[in-house]
């Protein structure tokens, strides 16, 4: 009695119908275990790549810059992990549709389906659709290049410009699929990722670094100021952009003591070639 109902059950399972509810249930399962993978696989890369040492930290997770007012003292490494699980949220979403769609796919290829009846018999609704989707993927995309890029994030403070009379000023709430949340003195607002695209980030200011410069005793400061600006955008220091005045000060003899705030944070690296290069160059005069 037993085994003939698993025979029962067998054979309805191979029919048409019962192989499409397969593929339903291992699109689900599939679906499951893509969003687990894809989020391990990009915090561990992340992780890895942060933990190889200081070159790093000119990765594509580090906060490119710095970060003020409250709550900012000591954000970097909070920053980092926000921007990466946000990141694999996202795309493990983009890993789900792409599993669901080709689901339908073999669903209609089983059932003996043509997709082409519903997109003629409701041809309006698929063309509705394809307009809305549209849209909805230059949110998508523009969402996900806010956190490669670091453009913003929740806490900060940013000046949008949306095509209203006046440039809204808010502090950022929450950064969605396709919409980004910010929060004003008096209400709450919400925008599409794609309305974002022209803004002032108020949170994020320039990277300010201390360098120490051996140089001879004819040597000044202002020679000293203006090498480092001729050196600034050179070969190996192509995204060394100064912001601002440069502050030197002589400390000792032969040496200067010199302040730079800089659009990116230097690294270790980039300290020691922008030194190494001004010495160089400031001892050949």
């Amino acid at each position: 009695m037993l085994d003939s109902i698993w025979q029962l059950i067998a054979e309805q399972a191979v029919t048409r119908p019962g192989i499409a509810v397969l593929v339903a249930l291992s699109a689900f399962v599939a679906t499951r275990l893509a969003r687990r993978i894809v989020r391990r696989v990009i915090r561990h890369a992340a992780n890895a790549s942060f933990r190889a040492g200081p070159g790093a930290q000119r990765g594509l997770w580090r906060a490119w810059s710095p970060r003020v007012g409250p709550g900012f003292a000591d954000s970097g490494e909070q920053r980092r992990r926000q921007r990466i699980d946000a990141a694999a949220r996202m795309v493990s979403h983009l890993t789900s549709v792409a599993i669901w769609l080709v689901a339908a796919i073999v669903m209609f290829h089983v059932l003996d389906v043509d997709p082409a009846f519903f997109i003629s018999s409701a041809g309006f609704l698929g063309a509705g659709l394809a307009i809305g989707g549209q849209h909805k993927v230059h949110d998508y995309l523009t969402g996900l290049s806010v956190h490669f890029e670091d453009r913003y994030g929740v806490g900060d403070e940013i000046i949008a410009h949306v095509g209203w009379e006046e440039p809204v000023r808010g502090v950022v709430d929450h950064i969605g699929l396709f919409s980004t949340r910010v929060r004003d003195a008096s209400s709450t607002l919400h925008f599409p990722n794609g309305a974002l695209i022209s803004l002032r980030n108020l949170s994020q200011e320039a990277a300010s670094t201390e360098l120490s410069v051996r140089v001879a005793d004819d040597v000044d400061g202002d020679d000293v100021a203006a090498m480092l600006r001729r050196l600034a955008g050179s070969n190996g220091l192509t995204d060394v952009v100064f912001v601002g005045d440069i502050e030197t000060s002589d400390v000792a003899t032969g040496e200067v003591a010199v302040k730079v705030a800089t659009a990116n944070e230097l690294d270790g690296r980039r300290r020691r070639e922008l030194v190494d290069r001004a010495e160089r160059s400031l001892g050949d005069r």
